[in-house]
């Protein structure tokens, strides 16, 4: 959802068909006991292509399933590029979106500063397409940029304008980074950093070791990522706001919400507005760190949300 996650587009010659069913799961979602029916076309739930994407994917389907309402999953399926076109003509017809990520690359847009400019501003934007918003969550997966906590505590560096106390600052991520205005691009033309280079590393566990090692300053990793809770690192403040909110929001095919009504839209806000940042952190260590299935963690806490 984030926009590096996203900004290559993927050559797959069978995407104008939609070859997406190899890419994603059935309907089935587990043992647990059968709703009571609501009938009607399966409604087809789409995700991203990591780790956070697909384990929202299956809390909103389970969570439907829960209410009986037919569920079929295409999950892990790619990029916007790849993703966005189906979604408009209908044929995927749920996705878990990122507001400001949604604007920025999947419109090419200037996202707004908050939440809510950012959910009016997108769903204008989805409008044309038959494509709908229900409520955002608290929950945002974004990028955020780490150091050291020693350099930071030695140093004082609390925020990303702090970095002007260092001599030289080197910023480690993926090539795209360097070019993006939430990324480097805003390091130097938003913060002024003159003491800033960047250093292409394509895969974020190298990253990580090089900030371990020191031959780095900086990273950029997801706001749900566990290292944003490890003591050893320190979360910087993006106190000029280059990086746009990522609340997470439910892209809807407008005619599923005018078919399925408002007890539809009702069990899919329900669950939205239970979900925050720090639920989604520990739901992706137990996935990305300890090895679990994005269902098994979807259902353990829709069950203990009263899902």
């Amino acid at each position: 959802m984030r926009w590096f996650r996203n900004a290559s587009v993927v050559a797959v010659a069978v995407a104008a068909t939609l070859g997406l069913a190899a890419c994603g799961g059935g309907s089935d979602s587990g043992d647990k006991p059968a709703a009571q029916s609501k009938g009607g076309a399966p409604i087809v739930v789409a995700s991203f292509n990591f780790t956070d994407s697909q384990i929202l994917a299956e809390i909103y389907a389970q969570a439907l399933e829960a209410k009986g309402y037919p569920v079929t999953r295409k999950l892990n399926l790619g990029s916007r590029e790849l993703i966005y076109p189906s979604l408009k003509s209908g044929e995927l017809q749920f996705i878990p979106e990122y507001q400001g990520a949604a604007i920025t690359t999947g419109f090419g847009k200037e996202a707004g500063k908050t939440a809510q400019e950012e959910h009016e501003q997108l769903a204008k934007l989805f409008e044309p397409s038959g494509v709908a918003l229900l409520n955002f969550a608290a929950a945002e997966d974004k990028n955020t940029y780490i150091i050291k906590s020693d350099l930071a505590k030695e140093k004082g560096i609390a925020s990303i304008s702090d970095l002007k106390k260092l001599d030289k600052v080197v910023m480690a991520g993926p090539p795209e980074c360097e070019k993006r205005l939430p990324c480097f691009l805003g390091f130097k033309d938003v913060y002024k950093l003159t003491n800033a280079t960047f250093q292409t590393v394509q895969e974020a566990g190298p990253r990580v070791e090089q900030l371990k090692s020191g031959a780095v300053t900086v990273i950029p990793v997801d706001s749900v990522s566990p290292l944003t809770g490890d003591p050893n690192y320190t979360v910087l403040k993006d106190d000029l706001n280059i990086v746009p909110t990522e609340n997470v929001v439910p892209a809807v095919n407008k005619k599923v919400l005018d078919e399925r009504g408002a007890d539809f839209a009702n069990a899919v806000n329900a669950v939205s507005a239970k979900l925050t940042t720090d639920i989604m952190r520990d739901l992706n260590k137990r996935v990305d760190s300890d090895g679990e299935k994005a269902a098994d963690v979807a259902k353990d806490w829709l069950a203990q949300a009263g899902l």
